[in-house]
């Protein structure tokens, strides 16, 4: 139970939203935008966050899409991990979200929370990160598209007010081949000592690592796909140019993360020899 009360506001529409929170703050409010709310939630009980307002976007449309038309996979912000899962457009991205928490836990954590929460995983951003992939954006100056890398460096950039309205991904992206490995200090599902996601298409290959240091990191896809390295050499380099992101914790030490990413590289690039 939360421990103190707040007012909670179900607007339909992005606009509505947008003044919504915009009319609480010049009220001296302390609004907060509200999806999922498992995050929200369980820090509001122990008291490590404060609001007086709630803003649930579960109300408005293009929060809750969730389809592929047009060239593209539609996925709103709104929608939990069990939906996106279960509707298994985009199967990297089904995988992935598959493991970051047990089931029951999946169909009340939403993308945009995920994306947006304090955890610093966020793994679901791993498939968006090297995949074709554009952010809608309310803002001051209405709906805006913005690339993921522009709108997503390690979290959400994110300006006072503004919210994440959906995710749009090509369409040509969502069935290429694909490499999933997560791995953890003890039980299938928990927090990653390293997760990797990657994609083949016919020009490179695109990998992504959470858990690694402090944010979710693209590795260089320069060294990944050098036509004069070898294996061997592309392993050692990515690597060592990753070195500044890996950081030790309980999980795992700094030494033993490099290990562990040295053998989810191996890994990938024998299953894409596979595909060839």
């Amino acid at each position: 139970m939360i421990p103190f009360d707040f007012d909670y506001y179900k607007p339909g529409s992005m606009e509505e939203a947008f003044d919504c929170y915009h009319d609480l703050l010049s009220n001296n409010k302390k609004p907060l935008y509200y999806g999922g709310g498992t995050e929200i939630i369980s820090m509001a009980r122990v008291n490590s966050i404060k609001f007086d307002s709630v803003i649930d976007l579960k109300g408005i449309p293009e929060c809750s899409q969730l389809e592929v038309g047009g060239g593209k996979f539609r996925i709103g912000a709104a929608q939990t991990l069990t939906n996106i899962a279960e509707c298994n457009a985009y199967p990297l991205l089904s995988k992935t979200i598959k493991r970051i928490a047990d089931h029951t836990i999946q169909g009340k954590i939403t993308i945009g929370g995920n994306l947006a929460g304090t955890i610093k995983y966020r793994e679901a951003s791993l498939p968006l990160m090297i995949s074709d992939c554009t952010l809608q954006v309310m803002t001051r100056g209405g709906l805006t598209e913005l690339p993921f890398s522009k709108a997503f460096n390690g979290k959400l950039q994110l300006k006072e007010g503004e919210f994440l309205v959906s995710i749009l991904i090509e369409e040509s992206d969502l069935n290429i081949p694909y490499n999933h490995v997560k791995r953890t200090k003890q039980e299938k599902i928990d927090y990653p000592l390293i997760t990797m996601v990657a994609l083949k298409n016919k020009k490179a290959v695109k990998a992504a690592i959470a858990g690694y240091g402090d944010n979710p990191i693209i590795l260089s896809e320069r060294i990944i796909n050098h036509k004069l390295y070898n294996v061997e050499q592309k392993i050692k380099k990515v690597i060592n140019l990753a070195r500044s992101d890996c950081k030790s914790d309980l999980s795992g030490s700094r030494e033993y993360r490099e290990f562990v990413l040295e053998n989810m590289l191996q890994e990938m690039f024998i299953n894409f020899e596979k595909i060839g």
